[in-house]
């Protein structure tokens, strides 16, 4: 993170008697033609200037994620900061109400937010009934079009006169460990961090060799000079801003991937916090080599199309030729 510059007091011109006192209309045109305050005019001589005072030394400057922007500066902390966990969710009515139940014990957070993405059994009446707002895709769209729903219906309710709400996304299966995503929140909050990746302990029954861990890991690393241990983690916390800059996001499970490298690359800051979290981890069974292979082929996918429109962008640059000096006839 690059230390913003520190400005000092222009210098002031020396210490002279002035010869005679202008009008104060004089004054006020000086004034507005040099962008200075007008100051009082006197027989006497002005104050010597005040030596500006020093500079604290700039932190240790990390190396940028993005060729194309500098990192932001660090926020300041977001006083009285709401937050709004938003719940994807597909026929997650087992254990869709504990999940809930267990969000809204998060501190800062006054709203759960679940979005049944089109689910074929309970999901949007249990997680009703366990205290969550929800709204209902008609039909199956994905995690990212759920994503921006809820992003979306969050924005809706947010006051016009307060700080727009911090979006804390989680999934659906981590029944009573869902409060433990707590840790996520205070980097944000505090000004910290624009967004906060869960760090997972590994979960009992997972059968994953890494292999699309490890894809998407080399293509933000590649991409960005920034190394995830885990880029798949899906439980994530950030600004409404960062969000917004995020999208349109990637679709399906290379949603995080996209998000990571896009948040980077626009010179978001971008932590990942342990989280002591439990969910269902995928087998070795049909069903789980299945999903992981969805999982590789939709992160190729957005690690190839963020490739292909940073390649156009270079090629955009060369071509277009520099703008030239004005010439007035």
């Amino acid at each position: 993170m690059m230390a913003q510059g520190t400005q000092t007091p222009d210098d002031e011109g020396a210490a002279t008697p002035r010869p005679r006192a202008r009008s104060r209309a004089a004054r006020t045109r000086t004034a507005a033609t040099t962008g200075q305050e007008p100051t009082a005019t006197a027989a006497e001589p002005t104050a010597a200037p005040e030596a500006p005072e020093p500079t604290e030394p700039a932190g240790p400057q990390l190396p940028s994620p993005a060729p194309q922007q500098a990192p932001r500066a660090p926020r300041a902390p977001r006083a009285r900061q709401r937050v709004a966990v938003v719940i994807p969710a597909k026929d997650e009515s087992r254990r869709i109400a504990a999940t809930v139940r267990s969000a809204k014990a998060i501190p800062h957070v006054d709203l759960v937010l679940v979005v049944d993405d089109g689910s074929e059994d309970n999901t949007q009446h249990v997680a009703r009934e366990a205290g969550a707002v929800v709204v209902r895709h008609s039909h199956n769209r994905g995690k990212a079009a759920a994503m921006e729903t809820g992003a979306a219906v969050v924005a809706m309710r947010d006051a016009p006169d307060r700080l727009p709400r911090v979006l804390l996304f989680i999934d659906g299966d981590l029944g009573e460990t869902a409060v433990n995503t707590a840790p996520l929140v205070p980097p944000v909050v505090e000004g910290h961090t624009d967004l906060a990746i869960a760090l997972i302990p590994p979960q009992p029954g997972a059968g994953g060799r890494g292999i699309v861990v490890g894809a998407a890991r080399r293509a933000i690393q590649s991409m960005t000079g920034w190394t995830p241990t885990q880029p798949l983690s899906g439980m994530r916390c950030l600004t409404r801003e960062a969000f917004e800059a995020a999208t349109p996001l990637a679709r399906g499970w290379g949603v995080e991937t996209g998000m990571t490298i896009d948040l980077l690359r626009r010179g978001f800051r971008v932590v990942e916090v342990p989280c002591d979290l439990r969910h269902r981890a995928s087998g070795t069974d049909l069903k789980g080599q299945l999903h992981r292979a969805a999982q590789y082929r939709d992160v190729q996918l957005a690690v190839n199309a963020r490739r292909v429109r940073s390649a156009a962008g270079a090629v955009k640059r060369k071509v277009t030729p520099a703008p030239g000096p004005q010439t007035h006839r």
